[in-house]
């Protein structure tokens, strides 16, 4: 047989090659300018000093001629940092973390649905089986959490019970939040809520302002239906906000309230969110003040947005309605996958320019073209979002999206494991869980100052959103928050079929 070549696509060679590229061409300007700058300033030295005053004297400039051009400096400059938005920083945040009396292990989640499918006689046995199968395979943990309402027999669902939960969640959070940061409910400028299915009224946010007793100038906001990318969505207008108000803090709250919304039909799309959806919630603290920059946690880069509203099946494929029996619900179409897909291809489109190094935007520039003039058949070059990014924070909304996302982006388990862990500890909490993810990374230590970190959370609508931070500062492994009791046993394995 024949010496069989070797494989040059693992080469330590190549690498070094690749290595050497990446670095030639994200520091190009720079490599070419330090030269240019050393040749000019040996040259200023060795023409001496009385040839530079010499220079200065032939420009024949009057007192009046250097004023204005002192008063040009200074009034460009001063129009250029008015002009350049404000930093935002992120000061720190809080999530809620369920009491251990409200776990709910998978074999008693379906007890209790067998025990509710005697009172109600249309919830068969093939839907209790399909909700097991399909608890196998979610990834969820034995101790995730719902409201005690939902596990009363049978659940409760009413206003009553909606409100109770929002208070417990919301108030626990931004409690902890206060706790942690020393900020006065009356010190807050803006506040933002958002909570996708229960919509009271008076609304969640001005439950808030009611509780705590904020002032009465407070900018007040309630977003709801935005699905589980609103936690995002809060965020950048949030940021819109303080672009326009200076010296303020914003507080953004996120959360999912599950009681009045639990679906008691027999129809599968239906079901599916009573397997995935968990109790969550989280508080977060934003500020333009540059006082706080040192002491904050992050530092918002981008937001970027991605609508799919347009498109008829986008916007149907998840659907709050009825059944036939009247039991209302959120109906997950089939093609969900394929259409966050869509909307991640296209807010990938948006926001790699804007963080991918120049080299792999060269490479994507080539292949394109490639595509575009040689054969349209080629393989299309993912960019390497490694290069942009040292942590990843990909929206907990179930196993199949996790392991889209992995594959689609090239991921390695560690760049997802935040997110899988989210998922098995605390389950889908909707817009809450990017919060969740981002507390798991700094409980392990893994959080350097410099680095960047991508959120990325998906919305009925259909929306996906990206929000970009930077570390302002190395975070400690932190002793409190919601895997204060149990951040030494993560990461865990995960089987593909956990039979109940």
């Amino acid at each position: 047989m024949p010496t069989p070549l070797p494989d040059f696509s693992s080469s330590i060679k190549l690498k070094y090659v690749k290595l050497g590229y990446q670095y030639l061409i994200n520091n190009f300007l720079t490599l070419i300018l330090i030269p240019l700058m050393a040749t000019i300033l040996l040259e200023i030295i060795r023409l001496g000093p009385d040839v530079l005053i010499e220079l200065w004297q032939s420009l024949n400039l009057d007192l009046v001629q250097i004023i204005c051009i002192i008063f040009l400096s200074v009034f460009i400059l001063t129009v250029y940092f008015m002009s350049s938005p404000r930093p935002i920083y992120l000061v720190d945040y809080a999530c809620y973390k369920p009491p251990p009396g409200c776990r709910v292990p998978s074999s008693s989640f379906i007890e209790h649905t067998r025990l509710f499918s005697k009172l109600n006689p249309k919830l068969d046995e093939k839907s209790i089986q399909f909700l097991e199968r399909m608890l196998e395979r979610s990834g969820l943990g034995e101790e995730t959490s719902l409201p005690p309402h939902v596990r009363y027999m049978p659940p409760k669902s009413s206003m009553e019970v909606g409100r109770d939960e929002a208070q417990t969640v919301i108030f626990s959070a931004i409690d902890l939040l206060f706790a942690k940061t020393n900020i006065k409910p009356k010190d807050i400028d803006i506040l933002v809520v958002n909570c996708s299915l229960f919509s009271p009224t008076p609304s969640l946010s001005a439950m808030v302002v009611n509780k705590y007793k904020m002032r009465s100038n407070i900018r007040s906001f309630n977003l709801s239906g935005m699905g589980c990318s609103a936690g995002l969505l809060s965020v950048d207008l949030a940021q819109d906000l303080l672009q326009v108000h200076p010296n303020s803090y914003a507080l953004v709250v996120s959360t999912e309230i599950l009681s009045p919304h639990w679906y008691a039909g027999n129809q599968r799309s239906m079901l599916l969110p009573n397997c995935l959806f968990r109790s969550g919630g989280a508080a977060v603290l934003l500020s333009n003040r540059r006082a706080e920059a040192w002491r904050a946690k992050y530092r918002l880069l981008h937001v970027v947005r991605t609508h799919k509203g347009a498109d008829d099946r986008a916007y149907r494929c998840v659907l709050e309605e009825e059944d036939p029996d009247g039991n209302v619900g959120i109906a997950l179409q089939k093609d969900l996958m394929v259409i966050a897909g869509d909307a991640l291809k296209s807010n990938i489109t948006t926001i790699g320019p804007l963080v991918l190094p120049a080299s792999e935007q060269l490479l994507f520039l080539i292949n394109l073209i490639a595509r575009k003039l040689i054969n349209p058949k080629l393989k299309p070059y993912i960019p390497d979002f490694k290069q942009a990014f040292e942590h990843f924070c990909i929206h907990a909304g179930g196993r199949a999206v996790i392991d889209e996302l992995e594959k689609n982006l090239q991921l390695s388990p560690e760049h997802v494991e935040a997110s899988r862990m989210a998922l098995h500890r605390f389950g889908n909490t909707s817009s809450s869980s990017l919060w969740y993810e981002l507390s798991y990374i700094e409980a392990k230590g893994r959080m350097k100052r410099g680095d960047r970190v991508w959120q990325i959370g998906f919305g009925s609508g259909f929306k996906c959103n990206s929000a970009v931070w930077k570390c302002n500062r190395t975070i400690p492994a932190t002793t409190d928050g919601p895997w204060a009791d149990c951040i030494e046993r993560y990461p865990v394995h995960i089987p593909d079929v956990i039979k109940l």
